[in-house]
């Protein structure tokens, strides 16, 4: 199964699985971009400390650890004298 297809629970499981996590805080966050609209934090406590995970909701409905791509937009204006 590609990582898009999985749910927000898979991929949490799955990151704390690859780093030796045992438990970990979920915490639904305000977005730190603006634009964005949803954002949750994933704290796991491990043997080397606290690791924090970001998981953003991309405009097709799946989570990524990476923000949504913003691209830059622009616009032509033109003056008539």
């Amino acid at each position: 199964m590609a990582a898009s297809e999985r749910s927000l629970r898979e991929l949490i499981e799955k990151w704390l699985e690859a780093t030796g996590a045992a438990s970990a805080r979920v915490q639904l966050q305000p977005c730190p971009l603006p634009g964005l609209r949803r954002c949750v934090c994933v704290e796991a406590q491990r043997e080397s400390g606290v690791l924090t995970l970001f998981f953003f909701r991309h405009g097709d409905g799946f989570w990524q650890v990476f923000p949504p791509e913003r691209r830059p937009a622009m616009s032509l204006f033109t003056m008539t004298a």
